[in-house]
């Protein structure tokens, strides 16, 4: 199947007093229509700058964006903002990580899904309250004509993010970005709602960007995962791939700080050491080296001086290391 979304060659910069700030540094994968893509890892990673030039939403006055970035055949970064804005709440929607600062606290909830498809759709205000009303049904609030004329501040942190996402799929777009769609909940409400979003996406054939910090929130939802650190890919593959078989160390860092189930309780998680690097100053070589516990392992301090490549491990499996097959392996091993 050819891709839905591709992204090549990614690059986001924001020119500042200090420096400039390599947001994203040559990014590119891509999603098929109907899968679900995750993008994972820690903040300050190159994701939610990822999702916003996707959208649309970064402002060229202030930001250096290059690359492409294909949407159905067409390439948004070539479009004016107008044309892309045309787009943005029918073809590609997103949800944003806090719904309370999202969902205009002045207005009811049903005026603003109301609003969302009048921009796009000639309807009378009758047909777009009906269409609110169905949106809040189709995502579990109970009582959705009555809820309809709540307040933002009137509904529960689970229940705004079910109007944040009826909101972005008022339209029916064929993309949909979520951006930390559960950080802010508790672990019960997470649950609903990445169950939720997973019914829907297998209703409406949507194909789904999923943006987290959190490898276990992904682990039933995507087909592929990329982990980003310091604004470029560093491990990608199929979830299977990432969870079962992963070879980047940090990659490794990032599953040893998940809790996990059949563990013993008594054991610490074991976090990655040290913080990641500055986006104005990046380390010269690896941009993980300093933080990495196998450097020592790399022959001639090529971890220090050189960029790995981001190349194939196995077919569909992409990695940026320096460490050999084996001591890949190893690593592995000796962390799970």
């Amino acid at each position: 199947m050819s891709a839905f979304l591709e992204v090549k060659d990614l690059h986001v910069s924001f020119p500042t007093g200090d420096g400039v700030v390599r947001a994203v540094d040559g990014l590119s994968f891509s999603v098929e229509k109907g899968k679900t893509l995750a993008i994972v890892g820690e903040s300050g990673s190159g994701k939610s700058v990822t999702a916003q030039a996707v959208m649309g939403l970064l402002n060229r006055n202030f930001a250096d964006i290059t690359g492409q970035v294909w949407l159905d055949g067409q390439d948004l970064l070539a479009m004016s903002d107008d044309q892309v804005r045309e787009l943005r709440g029918e073809s590609m929607a997103m949800i944003f990580q806090d719904p309370m600062s999202s969902l205009h606290p002045f207005y009811r909830i049903g005026d603003q899904l109301m609003e969302a498809v009048r921009i796009h759709h000639k309807v009378s205000k009758s047909e777009a309250r009906e269409r609110a009303i169905d949106a809040l049904r189709q995502v579990g609030i109970p009582a959705p004509e009555r809820r309809v004329d709540d307040y933002p501040h009137q509904l529960s942190g689970g229940m705004r993010q079910r109007v944040m996402i009826a909101m972005a799929l008022i339209n029916s777009p064929q993309l949909l970005i979520a951006d930390e769609p559960t950080t802010a909940l508790d672990v019960t409400v997470q649950a609903q709602i990445t169950e939720l979003m997973l019914k829907l996406q297998a209703e409406t054939g949507t194909t789904l960007m999923i943006i987290t910090h959190d490898l276990g929130v992904v682990a039933d939802m995507a087909d592929e995962v990329t982990v980003m650190y310091a604004g470029r890919a560093v491990e990608m593959g199929t979830t299977d791939d990432i969870y079962y078989r992963p070879e980047m160390p940090y990659t490794l860092g990032l599953l040893a700080s998940v809790p996990r189930l059949d563990s013993d309780l008594s054991e610490r998680l074991d976090p990655i050491p040290g913080n990641p690097p500055s986006l104005i100053n990046l380390p010269r070589g690896c941009v993980f080296s300093p933080r990495c516990t196998f450097k020592g392992e790399v022959a001639d301090n090529r971890c220090a001086t050189e960029r790995p490549e981001l190349l194939a491990s196995t077919p569909g499996h992409l990695v940026r290391c320096h460490l050999n097959a084996a001591q890949r392996q190893a690593a592995r091993e000796s962390t799970t």
